[in-house]
């Protein structure tokens, strides 16, 4: 049995790219995550940046930059639903893109990778797409030591394929799945290739150790606070609502009597923004009263594994 690459990846996406721009920079309120993983990304990519700093700063190669040699080119991405880890994984390629000049491509694996449980699929599929994003990685051209691309897989729910190992009841054919998901960071790492590895999950606990320690950062995400949420209405509501009004809507969207816990990015982005639009389509502006009333109305999203239906 052969694997297309339709059969391993769900999209396969081009940067630069103006649509992924556009998302990337609506993600307000990641701006210290974007600027954390704008730079270990572009080093890991273009490991001459870092010789270059070091010459210029200290006059010579310090000993950090050979050892940050050695850093995995693998990210975890972990936190709450709706907090943004997909939406900047698929997207922060087209950042690198345009602050290096260069081409990447992103590949994001399809679940499908999973395959039926028949004896070995599974190994064979994820190897298999581990292979084609490797061989990729490897026709990319290098001019002046600088390569002229890069590659990056997403793995988006990646606790379900590199669950931990460590659980009693893990079915043979999953174990095998996680060796080979193991080997197929490992050979990032080794081929030293402008490559990175994105792992996004909702359930950090849940991927196996082994996986985990070979991660080269992981990056926490949270739900916005207030300043956060501020920030994004802010941003996207600018239409009749006052800064004072835009304070009172951000404070109205965090954890009160109602729920203890307020709202996701995407519950702003997603529910709220474009509930508040429809209510006044098509007879009437937006109203600061309208776009309150909506968001006391509206149940933020239950922090993963509670009970979305009370």
């Amino acid at each position: 049995m052969s694997a297309t690459t339709k059969d391993l990846f769900e999209n396969i996406i081009e940067f630069p790219d103006p649509g992924a721009k556009n998302r990337y920079d609506r993600l307000v309120g990641l701006d210290e995550v974007k600027v954390r993983l704008g730079k270990e990304a572009r080093i890991l990519l273009n490991p001459a940046l870092l010789e270059e700093w070091s010459s210029k700063q200290h006059g010579t190669q310090i000993a950090l930059v050979s050892k940050f040699r050695e850093r995995s080119p693998m990210f975890i991405f972990h936190g709450d639903v709706g907090t943004g880890k997909t939406e900047l994984a698929e997207t922060f390629g087209d950042r690198i893109a345009r602050a290096e000049d260069i081409s990447v491509t992103l590949y994001r694996l399809s679940l499908a990778a999973r395959g039926t449980g028949a004896v070995g699929e599974m190994t064979m599929l994820i190897a298999t797409a581990f292979a084609q994003v490797i061989e990729a990685a490897r026709k990319i051209t290098v001019k002046k030591r600088k390569p002229q691309g890069a590659v990056i897989l997403v793995i988006d729910e990646a606790d379900s394929l590199a669950q931990s190992r460590e659980l009693a009841q893990m079915h043979h054919e999953d174990r095998a799945g996680v060796n080979a998901l193991i080997r197929g960071v490992s050979g990032f790492a080794t081929g030293h290739l402008p490559a990175i590895v994105v792992m996004c999950t909702n359930r950090l606990g849940a991927i196996d150790p082994a996986v985990q320690r070979r991660a080269g950062d992981v990056f926490e995400f949270t739900r916005p606070n207030e300043e956060q949420r501020r920030a994004m209405l802010s941003c996207l509501l600018d239409a009749n609502v006052t800064e004072k009004e835009i304070v009172l809507l951000a404070r109205a969207t965090g954890a009160n009597g109602a729920s203890s816990y307020g709202y996701t990015y995407s519950d702003i982005a997603q529910r709220l923004l474009p509930e508040i639009l429809i209510d006044s389509f098509p007879d009437k502006p937006v109203s600061y009263e309208r776009a309150l009333a909506i968001a006391k109305t509206l149940k933020p999203t239950p922090p993963f594994g509670e009970d979305r239906t009370s």
